[in-house]
């Protein structure tokens, strides 16, 4: 046995992403007594400005954006009673397609091995016994979460640490609730061409392949305030307009897929510390 706690580390690649995909457990965890780790990889210097100027648009500076962000990012960290804050402060990619993927200093551009050594020593110094992060398309296919999964399963090969290794995911069927909500609520869809709808399609998993359940409906409330800290980013965050409740009821559970193990805790699981405790 060991004083050391068990450390749940979450890899994202943006102010706000901690809130979206894992808010709930963060919470959760932390209110159990786990030290929390969240890694933010970028600096989010591509997301709006204040007044919700778009990045490329006259008025929208970069720095000035990334400043605000690491502050909201830290009221976020507060709510959701985060341990340890690192961030590896790469500049932001923006989305696919975007002039921003092109410079070289930014964390899409960065080589792997670079990033994962940075965060194979952040790894050594909290032996995290959970590791979570994105799946190798990032979830949706955005450059930076892509890069996040990259480095996160380059820098666990770099160390001896055999944590329990979860990449975020959506059931199906809640796929399907989110877009009836979002229809609910008036939110403007227009209709995607073939090509995207079928990119749309792949994202999230069949319900029988999730192998992680995690009912975090108790700390849905502190997960809307987390989200809500991004003031800035709130025209993009279509959550904040449910209100907590109906927020609750639809972003309550959250899934993950176990890719790492050495526990041989049976699936499907509803703890990510199964087999740990």
């Amino acid at each position: 046995m060991t004083d050391r706690p068990l450390t749940l580390m979450a890899v994202h690649a943006h102010p706000d992403d901690e809130a979206t995909g894992t808010g709930g457990i963060l919470a959760r965890y932390a209110a159990e007594g786990i030290r929390t780790v969240l890694v933010t990889c970028t600096d989010g210097r591509c997301g709006d400005g204040p007044g919700g100027v778009k990045p490329g648009d006259p008025g929208h500076d970069p720095a000035a954006v990334a400043s605000m962000r690491r502050q909201e990012l830290k009221a976020s960290c507060d709510v959701l009673k985060v341990s340890d804050l690192e961030m590896l402060d790469y500049a932001d990619s923006g989305m696919a397609g975007w002039p921003s993927n092109e410079a070289p200093e930014s964390f899409w551009q960065t080589p792997v091995e670079e990033g994962a050594a940075r965060l194979a020593e952040l790894m050594r110094h909290y032996r995290p016994d959970v590791v979570v992060t994105y799946d190798e398309n990032g979830f949706y296919g955005h450059p930076d979460h892509i890069q996040a999964h990259r480095i996160t399963m380059a820098a666990l090969e770099m160390t001896t640490l055999t944590p329990k290794v979860y990449w975020t995911t959506m059931p199906r069927s809640m796929m399907q609730r989110f877009a009836e909500t979002m229809r609910e609520f008036g939110e403007d869809t227009p209709e995607p061409d073939p090509a995207e709808a079928a990119a749309m399609a792949e994202i999230g998993l069949p319900d029988d392949e999730i192998t992680t359940w995690v009912d975090t409906t108790a700390f849905s409330g502190q997960k809307f305030d987390a989200l809500a800290a991004h003031a800035s980013q709130g025209e993009n965050i279509f959550f904040l307009r449910m209100g907590k409740e109906r927020f609750g009821e639809l972003m309550g559970m959250e899934t993950f897929v176990r890719v790492k193990d050495t526990t041989n805790a049976a699936v499907p699981e509803n703890d990510l510390f199964a087999g740990l405790r």
